[in-house]
């Protein structure tokens, strides 16, 4: 699995973290992914998406239900 928005495909980043002595070593960033379930064509789906497409309404959740 992939650290990448099922919906505006966006994915890490590559970049260096930078010493007080200038020195350079690589790191990531990483997209704040959430698993959540999503209607898609009417269907219920579990998928992997950014919290930019869920604030930005992009998507819209699935209700979740509960049986007590």
């Amino acid at each position: 699995m992939s650290r990448k928005c099922e919906i505006c495909g966006k994915s890490s980043i590559a970049g260096n973290n930078v010493s007080h002595a200038h020195n350079k070593t690589k790191r990531r960033w990483y997209p704040n992914i959430q698993k959540i379930r999503i209607v898609i064509n009417g269907g219920i789906k579990r998928v992997r998406v950014c919290t930019r497409c869920i604030r930005s309404g992009f998507i819209i959740k699935a209700a979740s239900v509960r049986t007590t």
